[in-house]
């Protein structure tokens, strides 16, 4: 009848799949790195998608999944063509970061991101009294992640600041595995 795709085709640019908690702010950043605009967003319910050139020879196709509590449990049907996985946090949500860390422990512990690497966005820098990226790796216990490539970096999806330099480290994270 039909025939389903394991890989992507060859010149396919590689899927890379944003996620976090609602309100971390996942589909600014993904459409201010699109149109380069700030636009205002909504929550997502099921997905975005959109295609990033980063230079004239790398671009990522980025899947932005909704992050409320009840779509968690579907994020691990956007994993399948993973090559990354950018976890996006509201780094001047202190509260909220021990819900961060046990959504993305139970994300890692998926068999079909087994040596995915992971990108750690710590958004929102440019507000007032936000987590320092090291905090932000404190409270979600990054260094026990010793099996899979890791980063992080501080960027602000509302002013555009840090997007580019993220998604260049997420494009060389791919490569390097």
């Amino acid at each position: 009848m039909g025939q389903v795709l394991t890989r992507s085709p060859p010149n396919h640019p590689p899927q890379v799949v944003l996620v976090g908690l609602d309100s971390s702010g996942k589909s600014t950043l993904l459409t201010r790195l699109l149109t380069g605009e700030l636009m205002e967003t909504s929550p997502t319910v099921g997905f975005n998608v959109g295609t990033l050139d980063l230079d004239k020879k790398v671009s990522l196709t980025l899947w932005d999944v909704g992050g409320q509590r009840n779509m968690r449990t579907n994020w691990r049907y956007y994993l399948d063509q993973c090559k990354a996985l950018v976890f996006v946090v509201d780094s001047s949500d202190r509260e909220r970061m021990p819900e961060a860390q046990k959504a993305l422990k139970k994300l890692l512990s998926e068999e079909s991101l087994r040596g995915v690497p992971l990108m750690v966005l710590a958004n929102k820098k440019d507000l007032n009294k936000t987590l320092t990226i090291r905090e932000v790796s404190r409270c979600l216990q990054l260094d026990s992640y010793q099996d899979r490539r890791w980063e992080i970096q501080s960027c602000s999806g509302r002013q555009g600041l840090g997007l580019q330099q993220a998604f260049l480290s997420v494009a060389k994270l791919i490569k390097k595995s």
